[in-house]
């Protein structure tokens, strides 16, 4: 029996007993291997981590079986010592158990060799642990990349196909270049009107505003001021001339009529001189909209300028369009006495026509003669004069009353009605309390308490006027109407001056509607668009001073719808024609650069004071001119006679105007 005695990491040693069998009959040089025996080689087996490994066996060493032994461990302090000094080849080791008898003890080797073995396998098997993790964790972060890569390729490639089928698309309508937005001069003179006329905006606002959008109009350069003055200028003199081509479609119950209502009105002085303007409204307006008249429904048809308008100057204009355009089916007009006479001058001379008077005006009449002699009309302006004058100033500035035009003042009186109503309502009966709001109030408002039973019946009576109004205006004088107009107007005393004056007037309209057959559907009886008219051209004056001449050829330019043929029109226009109707206009502007710097000048004004006014008619330029006028009449043998002294005399066609009127 032989002992192998190894030390393996100087701390636990383990024995083995090796038995030496007989020599087995077999292959000479072989070794019979035990069947429970592996084929691990010897030096490969970790002496640690079995405490009962079989019996070690291989052919390459040249062992004799062995039998399996438990190996025991040795004492830590125990160290035997081997004879064998050189364990290279372990063929010595089976020439040194030749014999069985004497125990052999061996050193492998394994004192200074396997503990620095062990320390770099574990350091091995723990780089390769953590680089199976980073591998692992690499690995995982390489393929979500990869397949982002993937992706974002798939989702390029498909967007660059579709970029390369819509830009071939395009191709295929796109123009040859480029062009701007507005290519041709009728479009930008389209533009600039529409500012000046829709958006209503001084000349140079038009100017800057074409200089703002030129860039993405396509505009070399933006119109200057002048240019705009002279386009709308154009634009008047082309509405005036269109109003001689508009078709008439005369009312069944007055075939001799142009079935057109005009209205007439005077403005109030401008400079030196008075707008006279006259438009045309159809009568059957509210057949085709559903909503009161405005500029847009109108058409300019005369704008004439005087120092002072009479009934006879009023009556040579209307005839001039007589003798033009046709007779009116009526004239719609206000209080003035002017245009009164001038409708009895027409009549006289067998031109006459019927007369509507405008409802506001009729209303502020009204309203005029019930209490422009009321004991406390002068004290209530003279209050609110008062309190104007202690609010503006102070932190009750917001109360202040809203501003009125001392002319045609009983227009806009009920709105200085309305507040003093409402202002004496923030005035609660009781004391105040020194220093506060509404003792400060009380102490602007002065004699304005004291009319509370005139502010009461005004706005009594000016609130059923209005309601009125409202009606009428939106829907036209008809039986409809007039029934809800006659429920409205007895919130009033039966006895009122008021109500007997206003249905008065309403039962005389509404006779003319039934005479024209427009009972039914309704007849205009409102001049706001004159009014608005008015007010619009004012406020597009030129200088300090609103010059009358200047702003009358403005005046048509605001009439009816713009249109791209009214572009066209304008630029058809020459500029020998804007200065027929032009030249004569003096501008207050440029007399007054003109004349103030040079002393000595003054006689200038008078000079050029001579010239005739501003005059536009509506006409055809390729017309008869004479100073005679057929009569037209209403009735069949009054026209008849007419006609067969026409023929007699050898005088002109009717369609004929006066010489001395200028027209456009």
């Amino acid at each position: 029996m032989a002992f192998i005695v190894v030390e393996m990491t100087g701390a636990i040693v383990f024995m083995l007993k090796l038995a030496i069998p007989p020599p087995v009959k077999g292959h000479e040089g072989g070794i019979t291997t035990n069947p429970l025996l592996t084929t691990a080689r010897f030096d490969q087996r970790h002496p640690l981590t079995s405490t009962e490994p079989t019996m070690l066996a291989s052919n390459r060493f040249g062992f004799h079986p062995v039998i399996r032994q438990r190996l025991s461990s040795i004492r830590r302090d125990f160290e035997p010592q081997v004879d064998i000094q050189t364990p290279a080849s372990l063929s010595c080791m089976a020439s040194a158990f030749k014999s069985s008898a004497e125990p052999v003890a061996l050193d492998l080797g394994c004192k200074q060799r396997i503990p620095a073995t062990m320390r770099r396998a574990y350091q091995v098997n723990q780089s390769r642990q953590r680089w199976k993790h980073k591998a692992t964790s690499r690995a995982d972060d390489n393929r979500y990349l990869r397949k982002e890569l993937e992706r974002l390729k798939r989702e390029r490639d498909a967007y660059k196909k579709r970029a390369k089928q819509a830009e071939a698309q395009l191709g295929a309508h796109r123009p040859a270049s480029l062009v701007p937005a507005m290519d041709r001069k009728v479009e930008l003179v389209h533009v600039t009107l529409d500012l000046f006329v829709g958006a209503r905006i001084s000349f140079r606002a038009v100017s800057r505003v074409l200089g703002v959008l030129a860039a993405p109009l396509g505009l070399a350069k933006a119109p200057c001021p002048q240019t705009v003055i002279n386009w709308v200028t154009r634009l008047s003199i082309a509405r005036l001339q269109e109003a001689a081509t508009v078709p008439k479609i005369p009312l069944s119950a007055d075939p001799f009529a142009n079935g057109f209502i005009w209205i007439v009105d005077i403005s109030i002085a401008l400079g030196s001189g008075k707008l006279l303007a006259v438009l045309a409204l159809d009568a059957r307006h509210y057949h085709w909209h559903a909503s009161a008249p405005g500029l847009d429904h109108v058409r300019p048809l005369a704008v004439a300028v005087a120092e002072s308008w009479t009934g006879d100057s009023v009556a040579t204009v209307l005839k001039a369009l007589i003798g033009t355009l046709g007779r009116p089916v009526a004239l719609l007009k206000d209080g003035g006495c002017e245009l009164a006479k001038a409708a009895d001058d027409l009549g006289a001379e067998g031109l006459g026509t019927r007369c509507l008077d405008d409802l506001s005006h009729v209303a502020a009449n009204l309203l005029k003669h019930q209490y422009v002699e009321h004991p406390q009309f002068a004290t209530f302006l003279s209050a609110c004069g008062h309190v104007s004058q202690h609010l503006k100033q102070s932190a009750l500035a917001c109360l202040a009353p809203p501003k009125t035009s001392t002319k045609a003042r009983f227009m806009n009186l009920h709105r200085l009605v309305k507040w003093a109503d409402q202002l004496l309502q923030h005035s609660p009966p009781g004391a105040a309390r020194a220093g506060s709001a509404l003792a400060k109030l009380r102490g602007a408002l002065g004699r304005l308490p004291s009319c509370k039973s005139f502010i009461g019946l005004f706005q009594r009576d000016a609130e059923t006027l209005l309601h009125c109004q409202e009606v009428l205006k939106v829907k036209g004088l008809s039986q409809q109407t007039s029934e809800q107009c006659h429920q409205i107007v007895e919130a009033l005393p039966p006895s009122s001056p008021v109500r007997r004056g206003f249905e008065a007037w309403m039962n005389k309209h509404l006779s003319v509607a039934s005479e024209l057959g427009l009972d039914t559907l309704g007849l205009p009886i409102s001049s706001d668009p004159i009014e608005s008219l008015f007010g619009v051209t004012k406020q597009h004056s030129q200088g300090p001073i609103k010059d009358a001449d200047r702003l009358a050829v403005y005046l048509p330019a605001f009439c009816g719808k713009l249109s791209q043929d009214d572009a066209t029109r304008v630029l058809e226009i020459s500029v020998a024609q804007q200065q027929e109707v032009m030249g004569s206009v003096s501008s207050l502007s440029k007399q007054r650069r003109q004349v103030l710097p040079n002393p000595g000048s003054l006689e200038r004004l008078f000079e050029e004071d001579r010239h005739h006014h501003v005059a536009l008619l509506a006409g055809s330029k390729n017309r008869s001119k004479s100073a005679t006028i057929s009569t037209l009449s209403n009735g069949y043998e009054v026209l008849q006679r007419a006609c067969s002294a026409a023929v007699v005399d050898a005088t002109i066609p009717l369609n004929s105007i006066a010489p001395a009127t200028s027209t456009a």
